[in-house]
């Protein structure tokens, strides 16, 4: 047997910290002196502790590991199940930190060369284009951020299956609608869709109509400085959204081998903005 200390120095986890995933049940002593409270850990845990330190290494949460070590099924499996859904997480926020890094390098080229930080958003092109009415095939659920690009794969495959069994035609490249007034990290309401050329059930009917269009080359990380020049143009103009903003996606994100190689088009559908005086005498 281990004494807490040992066990502590072995594992290089403080006492402090065993004792409170005793509290959480995440791993418990061996024994307990019931006279002076000691605590005692076998030789036997020395290799689950070090499988929770190799864990919290992988970015897991203690809720996570705790769930690992309770399931009913056999751990190798659990555990291969649970490191290739990690695995996945990490690679979209590494993917991100690299777009990051490629952004502050763009920054400081344009710093060097005397230009604002924000000199890029002046190349970005605003249209307004009138679109017709279109059937969806869709799907439409609350997504987590750091899960939209395993439920892009999942939710598309699902459509793309659906329309082969009913025969049906892609009318245009798969898009995304966010319904969703404003951001939040608990999940948004997007719908997953695919244009039909038929009308048949299970589709709805979208209208868009007057929108500001802008294409993207590249990264979707410039998405946000999108909408928010489409949203400046729109008032500029005196123009409000009518609808649920959304991306068509001209090219699969699998398909290409370089962010550069993506194109993205952002659709912000409007309406002309009626002033109170405008809707006071419509009222008259």
């Amino acid at each position: 047997m281990l004494t807490i200390g040992e066990f502590s120095n072995i594992c290089k986890v403080s006492t402090k910290t065993l004792r409170y995933y005793a509290e959480i049940g995440l791993i418990l002593p061996d024994e307990i002196n019931p006279e002076n409270g000691y605590r005692y850990y076998s030789i036997n845990q020395l290799e689950k502790m070090l499988l929770i330190n190799r864990l919290k290494d992988y970015c897991f949460s203690l809720e996570e590991i705790k769930s690992i070590f309770e399931s009913e099924e056999l751990m190798d499996e659990v555990l291969f199940t649970a490191l290739n859904k990690k695995k996945k997480e990490i690679a979209v926020k590494v993917q991100k930190f690299e777009d990051t890094l490629h952004q502050i390098d763009n920054d400081i080229s344009n710093l060097r060369k005397g230009k604002s930080i924000m000199s890029y958003m002046e190349n970005i092109d605003v249209q307004l284009v009138e679109i017709p009415m279109m059937y969806l095939l869709s799907i439409r659920k609350n997504v987590l951020e750091h899960e939209f690009s395993e439920e892009y794969g999942t939710c598309f495959g699902k459509l793309f299956r659906k329309m082969e069994e009913k025969k049906l035609t892609a009318a245009a490249p798969p898009m995304v609608l966010f319904h969703d007034d404003e951001y939040t990290p608990f999940g948004l309401d997007t719908e997953f869709a695919i244009p039909i050329k038929e009308y048949a059930t299970g589709t709805r009917d979208f209208c868009p109509g007057l929108c500001l269009k802008t294409v993207v080359h590249g990264s979707y990380s410039q998405l946000s400085s999108v909408y928010a020049k489409q949203i400046e143009w729109a008032k500029r103009e005196g123009y409000e959204n009518s609808n649920a903003l959304y991306e068509v996606y001209v090219t699969d994100p699998a398909e290409v081998s370089k962010e550069s190689e993506l194109v993205t088009e952002v659709y912000y559908p409007v309406k002309k903005r009626v002033s109170k005086a405008q809707n006071g005498r419509q009222i008259l």
